[in-house]
């Protein structure tokens, strides 16, 4: 339910996904290419196509339907070294996820001997998202699905 769009008074739940994915240019300007059917590719499908298609963006080259029919948009400030930020939805897609920085950071560790603390990497992410559409308790359950599968993450067999 967060692949959605508001058309007028009509909710329009898209089957696809078709991911945005917010890409600096050399000149500071943005532009956003589209992952098409996104839920089909593994990890590393989606890694290929997020270098493929900035490495496009950056030099000019991307095709006026790759910039068209987004349905969901994530957007890394992280990759300017920024622990948060607010995104701005894009319009007329209901939700942009918004990605930090990954820092080492102090954390307390439940184990069966005890609380200790350790070093972990953390990566704060931001949803920005329409209320007509998405409440906040769906939204808490998309972020903890995307938490729990990074950090459940295994790479892909080669």
């Amino acid at each position: 339910m967060i692949n959605v769009s508001v058309d007028g008074n009509n909710i329009i739940k898209r089957k696809n996904i078709n991911i945005g994915m917010a890409t600096a240019l050399p000149d500071g300007n943005l532009i956003v290419p589209v992952i098409r059917n996104a839920n089909e590719k593994n990890l590393t499908g989606l890694a290929r196509a997020v270098n493929d298609l900035a490495e496009r963006a950056r030099s000019n080259k991307l095709k006026p339907d790759e910039i068209t029919g987004g349905t969901f948009t994530i957007t890394n400030f992280g990759s300017y070294n920024n622990l948060s930020g607010t995104p701005i939805i894009n319009q007329p897609q209901a939700a942009i996820l918004g990605t930090g920085a990954v820092r080492k950071m102090p954390a307390v560790i439940e184990t069966p001997d005890g609380d200790m603390i350790g070093i972990r990497q953390i990566m704060i992410l931001s949803l920005s998202y329409d209320h007509r559409v998405i409440d906040g308790a769906l939204a808490g359950r998309f972020l903890n699905r995307i938490k729990g599968i990074l950090e459940n993450y295994t790479p892909d067999p080669v």
